[in-house]
């Protein structure tokens, strides 16, 4: 997909959400993966992503940034962190599912400098 779409995404922010939002249907989902190149979607349920560092301080601070974006956002993804490596999973619990949410704040990931 386009620069142009990838860039309308990261344009908007999340909205908070509570009980009763509804997950994004299959045929949704697949429209917005092509937004978020690079991330896996796992079981129609959520996205993944894995990177990869030289130690574990670098991932760790790459960690912390996206801590950032996600506490601002107000949408915390999982993240796994270790030595050399980070994994982030994002879905919205509050819909049991994926959201638009997840793929803006997963653009907005993305566009951290590495």
């Amino acid at each position: 997909m386009s620069n142009t779409s990838t860039s309308a995404l990261a344009s908007r922010h999340c909205v908070p959400c509570e009980g009763g939002v509804k997950p994004l249907d299959p045929q949704a989902i697949d429209s917005l993966q092509g937004q978020v190149p690079g991330w896996e979607i796992v079981n129609g349920h959520h996205l993944r992503k894995s990177w990869k560092f030289p130690d574990f301080k670098t991932a760790l601070a790459f960690v912390n940034r996206v801590a950032e974006v996600a506490e601002s956002e107000g949408h915390h993804p999982d993240i796994t962190v270790g030595w050399g490596k980070v994994e982030i999973a994002l879905w919205t619990h509050a819909a049991g599912g994926l959201t638009e949410n997840d793929f803006i704040l997963a653009v907005r990931i993305d566009s951290l400098k590495l």
